[in-house]
Order: C-alpha cells, then structure tokens, then sequence
C-alpha cells in the first residue's frame, strides 16, 4: 500500500510539473508528496527524478518508470471499475470545466438538481474561456463549444447554438447602413479574443455561398459578457452565440443584423477521458446534461 501511494505521488509529479501541484491534485502537503517520492527513489535504489531551483525532469530510469507505473494505475482503475459496476451508485468528487459565460447562465441553475438527484457526489466547478488540458488538468469532464479539434477524448454532443450579427437600435438609428457584409468594415466592432475565426468574419450568404469581411474591433475582450455589454450600451456590433444574447433580441434590446447571413452551427459537446469503464458519477452527469439540453432555452 505504500509503494502504491509512493507511485501515485511520483506519476502526479511527472504529470503536473511540480510537487506543489500533485500535492493540491493529491490533496496532500508538498512535503508528503516530495517524502512519498524520496522513499520510492530510495526503495527503487536509483534515482527516477533531476530536481534544480527551476524545473523537474525525468531522468532515463524515471522515464521508463513512469510509463510502466501510469499503465499499473489505469489497470488498477479498470480492474476497480469492474469490481464495482453492480454498485454504479454515483459517488465522489467531480471536477468539471466549461466555458464562463455558458456555465454561469446555463450550467449553474443545473447543479441544484443534479446535487438532488446524486447526493453522494460533490461538485468542484472551474469556468474559463481558457482551452484547457483536460487529462493534464485533473479534471474528469469539460463542456466545450464550437468546432472539435482532433482528441482522444469520448464527446456526447449536448445541443447546437447559432451566432448572431448584433447591434442595439440606438446604435444602428446613428450609424451608417448596413446593407452588405462588407459595410461592417467601416463599423465599430467589439471582438471576442477567444474566437475562432479572429477578425475575419466568414458568412454562408443568401444563395449558399461564401462570404468574409475583415472587422477593426473598437473594444477586443476575452468575455462574451465583455462585448454584450459594449453593444447594450449602443457602443456597436458584436458577434456572439444565441446562449448569450438570445434574450437581449427577443425583448428588442438589440436587433439582429443582415439575417440571411448565417456563421455555421457552434455545437455544445461533453467530453470526457476515453475509458473503457465510466466511473459512475461521470456518467451520470453527461445523462443529466443530454437530457437538460435535449429543448435548450435559448433556441
């Protein structure tokens, strides 16, 4: 048992980059954690890891170690997972990381329920615009919108979003027309830094075809909220998801732009680590989420 605590706490180490972080992903001191690994190196008779005042590295033995020791603890894991799969009871810490915006007006009034309906798991809740590395970061499932880049990650697709062109009335009653793409060129923009498609905006036009415009963004955040907040108070355009700004277009507090103009779907998916056996309490949220979603609010 502790030769199996000295290897959770030495392959923490390898995959967090410092004591000081396996310890908060292990919920120990730094001081257990660099103890835990001095024992094994001692155990073991050589050296696994170089350490100096600025950085940690692996050292040949340590690199070959840590291979053999993460697939000792994935098997432990399976072999855990099967032993308890008639008891799938959900249970126990739940890390989830989803973007800001989304997760405060459309994830936070869902945690009640789910607490309600899994009262033996608790939930640790980090929202970010930040792309974070899920495996790397501890975390067991992330919610993620927009395109997919290549993973090794399981996604459940959640729901679909469109992005509108949007403008308040009082702006658009004192700016110059919009009648084409290409006016926006000449408009005060407000950009969300974490955008995909930066400050070419690409458009699928009235007859199916492709069309762009280069913005010069009067404010560029890194918060949809940011850039909502710009347009509400009749500062200009934005281009934001349905999620976000949906609402402010039903009441008339801003008014969509060049409708005919369409970005392509930004789809909601839930991602989590490729495992053969899902642990309870990951499974039961990506349910949760698929069937909260299956009518969004926004649409």
């Amino acid at each position: 048992m502790d030769q199996l605590r000295q290897i959770e706490a030495f392959t923490a180490v390898v995959s967090h980059g410092s004591f000081v972080k396996a310890a908060e992903r292990l919920d120990l001191s730094k001081a257990v954690v660099s103890r835990l690994v001095l024992e094994l190196e001692a155990s073991l008779g050589t050296r696994l890891l170089n350490r100096t005042t600025r950085r940690l590295s692996l050292t040949d033995s340590g690199s070959r170690y840590v291979e053999r020791c993460r697939q000792l603890l994935d098997d432990l894991a399976e072999a855990n997972a099967e032993a308890s799969a008639t008891s799938s009871t959900p249970r126990g810490k739940l890390r989830i990381n989803a973007p800001l915006s989304f997760g405060n007006l459309h994830l936070a009034p869902l945690w009640g329920e789910f607490l309600r309906l899994h009262p033996e798991v608790e939930l640790d809740i980090e929202l970010t615009d930040r792309v974070v590395d899920l495996v790397e970061e501890g975390f067991d499932l992330g919610v993620r919108i927009g395109r997919l880049q290549a993973t090794s990650l399981v996604s459940r697709r959640l729901a679909s979003d469109r992005t509108l062109l949007c403008a308040s009335p009082a702006y658009l009653a004192r700016a110059e027309p919009i009648h084409s793409l290409q006016d926006l060129a000449r408009h005060s923009v407000m950009a969300y830094s974490w955008a995909s498609w930066g400050d070419v905006w690409n458009f699928e036009g009235p007859e199916g075809q492709t069309e762009s415009v280069t913005v010069r963004p009067r404010l560029r955040a890194n918060s949809g909220d940011t850039c909502r907040a710009a347009a509400l108070a009749d500062q200009g355009v934005i281009l934001q998801p349905a999620f976000l700004i949906g609402e402010d277009v039903r009441q008339g507090r801003l008014v969509e732009i060049l409708p005919r103009y369409r970005r392509p779907a930004l789809d909601i998916h839930a991602l989590y680590p490729s495992r053969k056996h899902l642990s309870g309490k990951v499974r039961a949220m990506v349910d949760f989420l698929v069937d909260a979603f299956r009518q969004p609010g926004w649409a």
